[in-house]
């Protein structure tokens, strides 16, 4: 107390300055209308400012919550569409039974998940997802982003689930450029996680840049015509019986958050026969 006292009686001068001030400034506030005005207004915009920044950061902390109900309802909107596929191709089908073979389409389901861990700068890249063998997750299965591929998963356990990205060194995935049907298969050189290379088209194949490619639809992971790529340049030497193929992959490793899992109930039955 006796320090405060100290300190007051030392300032005295000051103090009783910045008190005639506080009053002036008051005075001018209450009895002058345009500088009420404007204080008025300064302290309106700070508000404003404020409130503007609580809103953006509660709509920001949000959008997860938003994009996981995105994912969720894109599965649920393309599990209809497999559905109603389902039911169409049964009705235009029904005269070829007769003949003696019925087309039957495989339902794939589709499964939401998370992206919580990537790696895109190695040779041998990876993807960690936050759903596993409790969520129906299986090694084999597909990984899409839309309509585009991702990976096929490699590893679960309960909880997670390890994926093999396009871009990885050992990929080898079954493709066919969309124009014409020729099948080849998808490799990643290992540089550039944007590009890929299509390989093994004949050089009697006519290839242009801006062809699609896509999956071919003949192994159990993928179903037919999920984007892969478009093809930026097709090179052919005199003495090449085979293209080198550069392809910019449709799906861009270095954004991704959200995918679909495809499990396929049918695929046990199908690598059993061909197995055989």
């Amino acid at each position: 107390m006796r320090n405060l006292v100290q300190f007051i009686v030392r300032n005295s001068h000051f103090l009783l300055f910045i008190v005639l001030e506080v009053v002036a400034f008051l005075l001018i506030i209450t009895r002058q209308a345009y500088p009420r005005s404007t204080m008025m207004t300064a302290a309106n915009s700070v508000s404003a400012g404020v409130n503007g920044g609580a809103d953006y950061m509660a709509q920001y902390f949000g959008l997860r919550s938003d994009n996981m109900q995105l994912n969720d309802e894109v599965c649920r909107l393309q599990a209809e569409v497999e559905r109603l596929t389902n039911l169409l191709e049964g009705q235009t089908e029904t005269d070829s039974a007769a003949a003696g073979y019925q087309y039957a389409h495989l339902g794939y389901q589709m499964i939401p998940a998370k992206v919580i861990d990537i790696a895109t700068g190695n040779e041998r890249n990876y993807l960690t997802l936050n759903k596993g063998l409790r969520d129906h997750i299986e090694v084999g299965q597909g990984v899409i982003e839309g309509n585009s591929v991702v990976g096929i998963v490699s590893s679960v356990n309960e909880h997670f689930s390890l994926v093999v990205p396009v871009i990885h060194i050992g990929t080898h995935l079954s493709s066919r450029i969309a124009k014409n049907g020729y099948i080849g298969f998808t490799r990643w050189s290992g540089v550039d996680s944007r590009h890929a290379q299509l390989t093994e088209i004949g050089r009697h194949i006519e290839v242009m840049p801006g062809d699609s490619v896509i999956t071919s639809g003949l192994t159990a992971t993928f179903p037919e015509g999920l984007m892969i790529g478009v093809i930026e340049r097709a090179d052919l030497d005199e003495g090449d019986d085979y293209y080198r193929i550069r392809m910019r992959l449709t799906t861009d490793f270095k954004r991704l958050r959200y995918v679909q899992v495809l499990a396929n109930p049918m695929a046990d039955e199908m690598q059993s026969i061909q197995q055989r």
